[in-house]
């Protein structure tokens, strides 16, 4: 991708600045923005979150930088984008996101997150695309698209293997070379090559033993010579593990700034020779690019409409709708209507929706639609809308008396809606989920509300898959995700059928989790995850091991039908182009979502059943029908060789599979792929998660043991402090010191974001507190806290309390 600005620039810069000043350039100047250059009239720019809209800090906004932000447009979050499979719509949201970050002077907004969600119940799955890397790797490419097209840089995140929140700035995340390219880094390699972002962002995590900010391998070999990326790469907040490692490696930015916390270290390292200056110097040229081009885009007078983009969110959220079940219940238009005097509207969640996540993506919502106005209004004077809550929309509980005036409700009615899901304090950044079920008072409402025999349509509000034990029995199951400020009015759009549900599963819904071979490896352990499950993650696994899911990937009813027709391949080498005709058979206009899935029908090297190698999304009236091409390069047929180190391709053949979810094959081909490549044979695993022996012969090496509580270092957890009685004093003070932060920042109400900050700081390292407090206590308090704690006194205990304790009274 060009460059926008000379290089002449960025070397004259450079060349006129002394090293103290390069190494300035290393660190953020605050919490949202890095460092200007002013000789040079590079003022500070500006970076927000923003994975599914802006979220930038208000003045006077609290000092965790979670509430308090200025207005913006919530758009669906990335679980309800993925799920439309529109890379158009998707680039059309990004270039929304673009330029309202354009309009708050905001340089970079922080997104999208593309790590693949290998587990359901992770606690930022709403957050990410898909548990499949070619559709999360292009959904991600086409938002940042959408995000650099109006001028705002993208940051694509957390690169890599981020698929926890227990202890994920700790975690050492142990998988094999093959099931991390072919799956996770897969993801990220497309969104690199045909995204183009002008950032990257590290991952808390370690990634077999190195953290992912000191990971060269990971960020230069990998990152930039192999994929070619050639912007800024960035830690995440308060992830920096260390300065001179992680230049020496190629992660340009520590954010937040912490006061020139590593500056001393970095200095010493370059005296001491352990730091070449030339990787200073190279850092800093891409801090210096990136606001170079930030200044070039800067428009004082950028406006944006806010219904134009409100209406955006609201045809995006019935894009991301998945209509999961339909026993012809749905759409309520005029016909079904003709002999329902009332609709009984019961939830909570009607009134006050889940429409987005938790934790650092949450959005202040320009305005918000809720289903129980919405749906008044679609309705009209055709029926009377009868609502009860039936739950407590912040706990989730009920009671007694509410689940009696909800069946009484439906009981009168001739059709119910059932607004269940996951309240917030369920799912956040910060923390996982400990299972896969619905409250037990939204179970319960649902449950009484199916005992009345009234035909019901379920809708869930959710980040992530939940277990169903009821499916079989609701008229109708609506799966909304999290809709965004305009779910209310899109859900009474779907409902009535003004709009379509054109949503399809970009993951797989269990029945339930122990099902699954990554669950047992699954936030099981504070210092080490094991990949044991290998490439049999979502539907790899399903349709391997022959174990259903409740709801396949791909899945989505639709209002229409559709047929496949004709289809049809062409060969040119490796290279292969499908073709395929798609005709509504239906009397509504609808959306289908063309799958298109390889299966190797004979191979050396063990592999899933089925991959999916490609889609599209088309649009289509009653009885129009459109001709579908589909690509496949040599990628679309190879397996990683460990040994060799590259993609291969093993000649045979390769059935083409034209699906409308993972299980729903509609036509199919085989094909003959000529190749001259000799690939390494891998066997099978025994099971369906590999043993000791198997796991280590994936990895090339015996499978590591966990990291001991003790000795202490900058990286011990503040929980593991409790080990010894000087450790449970400090833990004590450090615990009181956040929570009091906690309660003065965060509204009582909010119990997603208090429960995030609960887990964060008692999972956080000690080498976070000057990270994300300013510098404050210093570094020095931290290594001299360690050596206390190790009985290596090198001051007076009191001193180093009294250090920390300064931190506490800020």
């Amino acid at each position: 991708m060009p460059t926008e600005y000379p290089r002449s620039d960025v070397d004259r810069i450079l060349s006129g600045l002394p090293l103290e000043d390069r190494i300035r350039l290393l660190s953020g100047a605050d919490k949202w923005h890095l460092a200007g250059v002013p000789s040079a009239g590079l003022p500070p720019i500006m970076v927000a979150d923003g994975p599914h809209g802006l979220r930038k800090e208000a003045d006077g906004g609290d000092h965790a930088g979670i509430t308090g932000a200025v207005p913006a447009t919530c758009f669906p979050t990335a679980v309800t984008l993925a799920a439309s499979w529109d890379t158009e719509l998707l680039t059309e949201v990004g270039r929304a996101l673009g330029r309202e970050a354009r309009v708050e002077q905001v340089a970079v907004l922080l997104g999208p997150g593309v790590n693949l969600k290998r587990h359901p119940a992770g606690g930022r799955n709403f957050e990410y695309l898909s548990e499949d890397p070619l559709l999360a790797g292009r959904l991600a490419a086409a938002l940042i698209t959408g995000i650099q097209d109006e001028g705002t840089g993208a940051c694509l995140k957390h690169l890599a293997a981020n698929q926890q929140e227990t202890y994920r700035m700790v975690i050492d995340t142990v998988v094999d070379e093959r099931t991390l390219r072919e799956l996770e880094l897969t993801a990220f390699e497309i969104a690199v090559r045909e995204g183009h972002p002008w950032t990257v962002m590290t991952a808390y995590n370690r990634l077999n033993g190195t953290y992912c900010s000191d990971h060269a391998w990971l960020l230069q070999d990998l990152l930039r010579e192999t994929w070619g990326f050639d912007g800024l790469v960035m830690s995440d907040w308060g992830g920096l593990n260390d300065r001179v490692v992680a230049t020496r490696a190629g992660c340009d930015l520590e954010m937040p700034g912490s006061n020139g916390t590593f500056d001393a270290e970095v200095r010493n390292a370059v005296a001491a020779g352990e730091l070449d200056e030339a990787a200073i110097d190279r850092s800093a040229a891409r801090v210096i690019e990136l606001s170079i081009r930030a200044a070039a885009h800067r428009d004082a007078e950028a406006t944006f409409d806010r219904a134009e983009h409100h209406a955006l969110a609201r045809r995006a959220a019935a894009a991301g709708t998945v209509l999961l079940t339909n026993d012809g219940t749905l759409p309520l238009d005029p016909d079904p209507l003709a002999d329902v005097d009332t609709v009984a509207l019961i939830g909570a969640f009607a009134r006050s929706p889940r429409f987005q996540g938790a934790g650092s993506s949450q959005v202040e919502p320009t305005r918000l639609d809720d289903l129980r106005t919405s749906l008044g209004a679609r309705l009209d004077d055709r029926a009377r809308l009868e609502y009860v809550p039936g739950y407590d929309p912040v706990t989730g509980a009920t009671t007694d008396q509410l689940i009696a005036d909800a069946s009484a409700a439906a009981e009168q009615a001739g059709v119910a809606i059932v607004v269940a899901g996951l309240p917030g304090r369920y799912e956040s950044e910060g923390f996982d989920r400990s299972h896969l079920d619905l409250p037990d008072g939204h179970t319960r409402l649902i449950e009484a509300v199916l005992a009345t025999g009234t035909p019901t349509v379920v809708i869930l509000q959710n980040g992530a898959p939940l277990l169903l034990p009821w499916s079989d029995r609701a008229a109708a199951i609506i799966e909304a995700y999290l809709g965004g400020q305009a779910g209310g009015s899109a859900l009474a759009d779907v409902l009535t059928g003004a709009a379509e549900p054109g949503g399809r599963l970009a993951e797989s819904f269990p029945v339930a989790a122990s099902d699954l071979p990554a669950d047992a490896y699954f936030a099981s352990h504070p210092k080490q995850i094991e990949y044991r499950e290998g490439l049999l993650v979502g539907y790899r696994f399903h349709d391997t091991a022959g174990v259903p899911a409740a709801f396949p990937f791909g899945h989505g009813l639709s209002y229409t039908s559709f047929v496949y027709e004709d289809l049809d391949t062409e060969q040119d080498g490796t290279d292969v182009t499908v073709s395929v005709t798609v005709r509504n058979t239906g009397e509504r206009a609808g959306s289908e979502v063309v799958q298109l899935y390889v299966r190797a029908v004979d191979s050396s090297v063990w592999r899933p059943d089925k991959e999916l190698k490609g889609f599209a999304k088309v649009a289509l009236e009653p009885g129009e029908s459109e001709r579908v091409t589909l690509p496949l390069d040599r990628r679309s047929f190879a397996t990683y060789d460990v040994r060799q180190r590259a993609w291969l391709v093993e000649a045979g053949s390769f059935e083409i599979l034209l699906a409308a979810s993972s299980t729903d094959v509609r036509l199919r081909a085989t094909v003959a792929i000529a190749s001259e490549d000799q690939p390494t044979p891998v066997t099978a695993p025994t099971g369906w998660t590999a043993d000791d022996t198997e796991f280590a012969a994936w990895l090339g090496t015996e499978v590591p043991t966990p990291d001991p509580v003790q000795p202490f270092h900058r990286n011990t957890p503040v929980a593991d402090l409790d080990a010894t009685p000087l450790g449970r004093r400090i833990r004590q003070l450090l615990t009181t010191a956040a929570t009091r932060e906690v309660a003065r920042t965060v509204p009582e109400d909010d119990a997603a974001t208090r429960r995030m900050f609960e887990s964060v700081i008692s999972e956080a390292p000690l080498r976070a507190l000057p990270l994300m407090g300013g510098g404050r206590p210093p570094l020095k308090a931290i290594d001299a806290l360690v050596g206390l704690l190790n009985g290596r006194v090198r001051g007076r205990v009191s001193e180093v309390i009294d250090q920390l304790a300064a931190r506490r009274d800020q």
